[in-house]
């Protein structure tokens, strides 16, 4: 495999969700450990399900992995992360300023920014601290879906240049004292990832149009800040000898045609493709078969259950009862949230109702789902670089109205911090959250991760008004609009897999704890609800009867499952297509032109 050909030091995995990015990460450690190499594989995704695979628990600190001599792992967490740098920063104030204070400092530091500092500054330091350096050969970065992944890479050299420009300013962070003392950090960060001898990038793929387009965008991104050292994985490819099947040949030629017809930019990368497993890789034994080039056949075809699974449609004849609302997709990334998003949007709007479909995903294409437009429906999208422009513009407009000069060059610097992003983007999401008032909102989200990032900021301003406000001024926060169920639906996505499954509950534990009830599940691409007569598919669809048994018995209040489709669900006919006439129903007519 030329990707593990001659590893150097540090391996980044990177790719839309879904593709296998955990896995190979794993499975590359795992190999690498197994050759004798000293091995730590870190997990950069707030989602993070290493644990899970490896069936250790990990967290926050240097773990090893006593099934694999040689491999230690380490989850970033960015909750433990941003903990440990509030402490640093208030605990040295503890009885030196009044308490009020301490307490302003503490509520300053609990948004999503310092999360992300927090995280980074412990990113950066994996790729630079020469103790661990002595301690491990290779350093495997199992990162989060690629959007996220480009922002962490992007940020050693944005915070660099922010302080090379701004010796003198502060951030949304406070004075830049703290994080001055990290430059030399971040600057031996930028060489590291730069030098092709030090740093290679796997960028992990399925053999889907819209997944290698993705990849080419992301490659060249990359390429863009000088991380130009990249290998291409194809994963999951549907063997032809399980072509017999109509499903699994459906899949088997549209895989074909678009790894025939992949874009330029990847075509030039070093290029390996992994077949699709009849099992889960859950465990050290389905690792290490997953880089093996023997062969694995699949046991004989298991006959499916004859058990009606309840569709999309009876959630969305329910969606009809309040005429409006905000209707959030979450998830981890891969489960097919984008197309789930744009198969009720475009539903609702064929019924009549007025929509509006808008992503935070910084990797979301809902135009390429589409295909189309249609009456009722419009598209939009949270850019964060266009929300962060129209902040800034904002700030200057309103705040550096009356400044002089040097005032106003002191608050252009300071709108340069990297920070202003998350602001910008909170603001974003805010304003369609009101716009649910009048019409429906249905809002794909950003993977898991990140989007409780994005909450926890919604919950920090919800602390910061109620803190500020007095106790008989009514007012309505964005968060107390979450968690209003007459105003918002929270569903959570996944597939009926064991690990998809684990991180959809943790998700809704961390949903219930922010006071978020979800409101329904959707089990997406199920492979026992299409009725493969494939070896190999029937085998991965017996499995994924406990899944869905849990989903329903221990887990959601609704759940609404969407069978694997031969083909993909693109264009407004083929979105519709996932939800089948409800029976005694009715279905809008209009199908988009």
């Amino acid at each position: 495999m030329k990707f593990i050909t001659q590893a150097p030091r540090f391996l980044f995995f990177t790719g839309k969700g879904g593709v296998g990015k955990t896995s190979l990460a794993c499975a590359t450690a795992v190999r690498l450990a197994d050759e004798g190499k000293r091995v730590l594989l870190v997990s950069t995704d707030p989602a993070s399900n290493v644990g899970q695979v490896f069936g250790v628990a990990i967290g926050n600190t240097i773990t090893h992995i006593s099934s694999v001599a040689n491999l230690s792992a380490l989850e970033i967490d960015p909750q433990a992360a941003a903990q440990a740098y509030r402490d640093r920063i208030v605990d040295p104030v503890r009885g030196v300023l009044p308490e009020a204070v301490v307490n302003s400092i503490e509520e300053q530091l609990s948004g999503a920014c310092t999360t992300e500092i927090a995280a980074f500054d412990e990113f950066t330091e994996l790729l630079t601290d020469a103790k661990l350096l002595e301690q491990f050969d290779h350093i495997i970065f199992d990162t989060a879906p690629t959007g996220h992944t480009i922002r962490l890479l992007q940020l050693p050299g944005a915070w660099s240049g922010f302080l090379d420009d701004n010796p003198e300013g502060a951030s949304c962070l406070g004075p830049l004292a703290g994080l001055e003392k990290q430059r030399q950090r971040y600057s031996d960060a930028v060489a590291v990832l730069a030098d092709s001898h030090s740093t290679r990038l796997v960028l992990v793929a399925r053999a889907q149009r819209s997944t290698l387009q993705e990849a080419a965008r992301t490659s060249e991104e990359l390429a863009h800040i000088g991380l130009a050292h990249q290998y291409l994985v194809v994963n999951g490819c549907m063997p032809e000898s399980e072509a017999g099947d109509p499903v699994a040949l459906a899949i088997f030629r549209r895989e074909q045609n678009a790894l025939a017809a992949m874009p330029q930019v990847l075509s030039a990368l070093p290029l390996d493709q992994r077949s699709l497993l009849p099992f889960n890789l859950v465990g050290i034994d389905a690792l290490r078969a997953l880089l093996s080039d023997a062969p694995i056949n699949a046991t004989s075809v298991i006959a499916h259950r004859d058990v009606e699974l309840p569709n999309l449609s009876a959630l969305i004849d329910e969606f009809e009862q309040t005429g409006h609302g905000l209707i959030m997709l979450m998830g981890k990334g891969g489960v097919g949230k984008t197309t789930l998003a744009a198969a009720i949007a475009v539903e609702l709007a064929a019924r009549g109702h007025a929509v509006q479909l808008t992503t935070s995903d910084p990797a979301a294409h809902l135009s390429a789902t589409l295909q189309g437009e249609m009456a009722n429906l419009s598209v939009s999208r949270i850019d964060p670089h266009a929300e962060t422009e129209r902040y800034r513009q904002h700030v200057l407009d309103t705040k550096g109205k009356n400044l002089d000069a040097q005032g106003r060059a002191l608050l252009e610097e300071d709108l340069r911090s990297p920070c202003t992003e998350e602001i910008a983007v909170f603001q974003a999401f805010s304003r369609a959250i009101r716009e649910a008032n009048h019409a429906f909102v249905v809002m794909d989200t950003a993977p898991t991760g990140h989007t409780l990032l994005l909450l926890d900021a919604t919950g920090a301003y919800h602390r910061e008004v109620a803190r500020n406000m007095k106790e008989k001024i009514h007012f309505t926060t964005p968060m107390m609009q979450l968690q209003n169920p007459q105003h918002t639906r929270m569903l959570i996505v996944t597939l009926a897999e064991t690990t998809p499954v684990l991180e959809a509950a943790n998700l809704q534990d961390d949903l219930r704890r922010a006071g978020i009830e979800p409101w329904a599940w959707i089990v997406n691409q199920s492979l026992a609800a299409a009725h493969p007569a494939s070896s190999l598919l029937a085998q991965r669809a017996a499995q994924e009867w406990v899944q869905l048994e849990a989903v329903q018995q221990r887990y959601a209040k609704r759940i609404a499952v969407v069978p694997v489709q031969a083909e993909e669900p693109v264009g407004i006919a083929a979105l519709r297509a996932l939800l089948p006439s409800p029976v005694g129903g009715r279905r809008g007519g209009d199908e988009g032109r």
